[in-house]
């Protein structure tokens, strides 16, 4: 898997995700027991790290929200949210990747499936801003810089890492 500007779609273990949430609350609950709906995001690499920041499905409140440094909409809203403030480091170990053009796909519904195909398309043609907004938000926390309002809503991304080192170290069918 070559991560290099294009966005990947992955699927995150949500074991992994259960692991990381008991050292921080903000990591997001991954519903991917739904197969027609899967928890799904974008992979990206900051500095040497691979790490995931999930879309929301477009919701009509999302239209009239402003993008924030941690909150991105995708097409104006039309295409739904990245929320970068939710962004967790992981390793190969914890991700399966989306293939959306193989029939077998674990997407059964074909409205989303749609709708993932434009996200997809959209973000890769912004690449270059996805990747700015999430390495500005990246490092503005690292650094203690964050307006208070956004720090709060953000995962401890250094904690985090150390933890997903941990995590994959003794990596096994972990179950929490």
């Amino acid at each position: 898997m070559v991560i290099d500007k294009q966005l990947l779609l992955v699927k995150v273990d949500k074991n992994y995700c259960n692991f990381l949430r008991k050292f921080d609350e903000k990591v997001p609950y991954n519903f991917n027991d739904k197969e027609t709906r899967p928890y799904i995001g974008i992979l990206f690499k900051i500095d040497s790290l691979m790490y995931f920041a999930p879309l929301s499905s477009p919701k009509l409140k999302h239209l009239s929200l402003k993008s924030k440094l941690d909150f991105l909409k995708i097409d104006g809203g039309n295409l739904g949210v990245i929320n970068f403030n939710n962004m967790i480091p992981v390793s190969r170990k914890n991700i399966t990747l989306i293939d959306l053009n193989n029939d077998n796909s674990s997407i059964l519904d074909t409205k989303y499936l749609n709708l993932l195909k434009k996200q997809i398309m959209w973000l890769n043609r912004n690449s270059g801003k996805i990747y700015s907004r999430a390495e500005k938000l990246y490092e503005k926390y690292n650094r203690n810089l964050l307006n208070e309002s956004i720090r709060i809503r953000c995962c401890d991304f250094k904690l985090l890492e150390e933890k997903c080192i941990e995590y994959n170290k003794n990596f096994q069918a972990h179950t929490y």
